[in-house]
């Protein structure tokens, strides 16, 4: 019998020290970056940006990012994948049915945040908090709906203490893993590290609150997993204006590329070769 991936997920942190996940922002993103690392992230901010032109504020409709993950699954079904679920998308309810659906197509884990309506990415101010008792009343009804699936805690909050009360409480409730997101010291992350027993996820975003930092300093300081948000939208985004601004300058002269359209089709025929 095949293991799910859950368990698979589960099964790698066993014998991993420390996991990247690579955010990627649409289903050709993906086959990409699935050529160099195993572990895939979904990320809210690219996937808002990509299939709705839009800021990381709360626009996403749950049945499109399910649809989404199903895709990505279909070209990479051996990848641990996890899914960045913003607040469960408002309801316990809610949560609860897109944790079932998200786990039946295939999801390693989610990242499920402690975040209030309206919400915006962790890395930006003005973000407010759902009461703590509010949102472990979600957390515990979604761990009770799954099956297998990973389930990473994420707070929001900015002052240490809160961090660590919240963590701690995410912890106790039976989360995988808990994450605090928007960190500007790292050293935070010893504190959360000596004072509950949950691996820890970290999550590097370009231009974002948190320092720059290796996946070796990041594995001295106690980290597990480790989600980069943006790192394939944000290349999209510089290359794609390079080449505009480029094609202009030369009067609408296509130049060769390092890419063209042989080298695209052959990545294009090994998604076929890879699904299901």
């Amino acid at each position: 019998m095949k293991m799910s991936a859950g368990h698979c997920l589960r099964k790698a942190l066993s014998t991993r020290s420390i996991i990247p996940f690579i955010g990627i922002y649409d289903v050709f993103s993906a086959s990409v970056a699935g050529q160099h690392f195993d572990g895939i992230f979904i990320s809210g901010f690219g996937f808002a940006a990509s299939y709705y032109g839009l800021p990381d504020i709360g626009f996403i409709a749950w049945s499109d990012i399910v649809n989404f993950v199903q895709r990505v699954r279909t070209i990479l079904p051996n990848h641990h994948i996890i899914v960045d679920i913003d607040d469960g998308y408002t309801d316990p309810e809610v949560a609860c049915h897109v944790v079932h659906l998200l786990e039946s197509i295939g999801a390693s884990g989610v990242v499920l945040e402690d975040q209030r309506r309206p919400r915006r990415c962790g890395h930006f101010d003005g973000k407010q908090l759902m009461e703590l008792e509010t949102f472990i009343e979600k957390l515990q009804k979604v761990l009770a709906t799954r099956q297998e699936l990973f389930v990473v805690a994420r707070t929001d909050a900015s002052e240490v203490d809160e961090i660590i009360t919240r963590t701690k409480a995410f912890a106790a409730a039976g989360a995988d893993a808990v994450l605090a997101d928007g960190l500007t010291d790292l050293n935070v992350l010893k504190l959360l590290k000596a004072e509950q027993s949950k691996p820890l996820m970290f999550n590097q975003i370009a231009g974002g609150k948190s320092p720059s930092c290796s996946l070796e300093d990041l594995e001295r300081l106690g980290v597990s997993l480790v989600n980069y948000s943006t790192p394939c939208l944000f290349a999209a985004q510089s290359a794609i204006h390079d080449t505009m601004q480029l094609l202009k300058e030369q009067n609408g002269l296509l130049l060769k590329e390092k890419v063209g359209v042989q080298q695209c089709t052959q990545l294009l025929n090994q998604n076929l070769m890879n699904r299901r």
